[in-house]
C-alpha cells in the first residue's frame, strides 16, 4: 500500500461533548480519517503532524444511512474515525 502524506490521513477533528470529554481524561482525541488509512498511518501521521507520542489508536467505520428528501432516497456517506490516545502528560492543540 502507499504510503500517505500525514496531512493527508487525517480530514479534521471532530469535537463534540463525548470526545471533550475524552481529552479531559485520557488524553485521547479524535478525528476523521481517511477511508484507507490503517492504524499505523494513523499513527504516524498525528506523531509527525503534533509532535507527540502515540500509545494506542482505535478505529471506527460509520456506516451510511438511508435517507429522503422528499421523493427521493439517498445514502449518506461512510467515514471512519479515529480514537488516538496520547502518552501521559501530552495534548494537541485543535483550536
Amino acid at each position: 500500500m502507499k504510503i500517505m502524506d500525514p496531512r493527508q490521513v487525517i480530514i479534521r477533528p471532530i469535537i463534540t461533548e463525548k470526545s471533550e470529554g475524552l481529552q479531559k481524561f485520557n488524553t485521547a482525541y479524535v478525528f476523521e480519517v481517511v477511508d484507507k488509512a490503517n492504524k499505523l498511518e494513523i499513527k504516524e501521521a498525528v506523531e509527525k503532524i503534533w509532535n507527540v507520542t502515540v500509545l494506542k489508536v482505535r478505529v471506527i467505520r460509520s456506516k451510511g444511512k438511508m435517507r429522503r428528501v422528499r421523493y427521493k432516497r439517498g445514502k449518506t456517506p461512510e467515514w471512519k474515525k479515529a480514537i488516538v490516545t496520547l502518552q501521559k502528560g501530552q495534548t494537541i492543540d485543535i483550536y
